[in-house]
């Protein structure tokens, strides 16, 4: 059975599966989007298809891959999708849980909060760098891979982002041996996944996991 982690933002949330304390958008209850149960959800698919061990969602909400999030605001210590992977790192989350595939969907609050994007960049990032989009696109990609040299890792591509940025995607994918994902079209509601949506998302991941097999 493959052990899978999730690293995402309000798209791969669902109330009580992502950590305490995490913003969620998904929930039972909501009434400005379709999807009302965890079932619904494109991740809960992909997992029960595959037949696999959900060990960890770490999705948060409004959350940006880089550390420059809404407003100008500093992510660097809080929701970044670095700043969480480190915290994984750190308290020895890898060395206690063994993972064989992961799924990153990320970019679009990058892409929302008009973040600066800065140049691509694929070695020797410094923490000045990771404030800009594109840089922190690559310097994620690039950590993911380090820390799991074995594991089959996905790159979820969101429609309608800023070209630069999708083209950062699929060249970081390319350069760290990740299989990019990349929608054409995703049904959505307040910019975010319906129900058909999480399908779309869903049968675009399994034709990538078919793919690799």
């Amino acid at each position: 059975m493959k052990n899978v982690l999730i690293i995402g933002d309000s798209y791969s949330t669902f109330e009580g599966y992502i950590p305490e304390g995490y913003e969620v958008f998904y929930k039972k209850g909501r009434e400005d989007n379709d999807v009302s149960m965890v079932e619904e959800t494109w991740w809960h698919q992909v997992i029960s298809e595959m037949g696999a061990n959900l060990v960890l969602n770490n999705s948060w909400s409004g959350s940006t891959i880089g550390y420059t999030g809404y407003c100008g605001s500093d992510c660097s210590k809080t929701n970044s999708f670095i700043y969480r992977f480190d915290e994984l790192i750190e308290n020895g989350f890898f060395k206690d849980n063994r993972i064989d595939t992961v799924f990153i969907f990320g970019g679009t609050n990058d892409d929302w909060s008009e973040a600066p994007i800065g140049e691509p960049k694929y070695t020797d990032f410094k923490r000045e760098d990771l404030y800009f989009v594109l840089p922190a696109i690559s310097c994620l990609l690039c950590k993911v891979r380090e820390t799991l040299p074995d594991a089959e890792i996905y790159c979820l591509i969101n429609t309608e982002l800023k070209p630069e940025i999708t083209e950062c995607f699929e060249n970081s994918c390319y350069r760290f041996g990740i299989k990019s994902v990349k929608f054409e079209a995703i049904e959505k509601e307040l910019g975010h996944p319906t129900v058909k949506g999480m399908r779309d998302i869903k049968d675009g991941v399994m034709r990538a996991i078919a793919e690799k097999e």
